[in-house]
């Protein structure tokens, strides 16, 4: 898992020098995830099984096409 010393993305590992970063506060810890992943975690969390702990357990958003 990430923090906040390591600010890469937690899907693609990528770093603010790659590509802009999202700070997210999740469970205790500072992750960060980039513009091109943040659809995963809102649409279909599960896909992140492996790279944010609990993500089994995260719902979709509801309403999307």
């Amino acid at each position: 898992m990430s923090d906040s010393t390591d600010q890469s993305c937690l899907a693609c590992q990528r770093g603010p020098d790659e590509t802009p970063l999202v700070q997210l506060a999740y469970r205790g810890s500072i992750l960060w995830i980039c513009p091109q992943h943040l659809p995963i975690l809102i649409h279909d969390p599960g896909r992140l099984v492996g790279l944010l702990p609990g993500a089994e357990t995260l719902r979709p958003a509801e309403g999307h096409d």
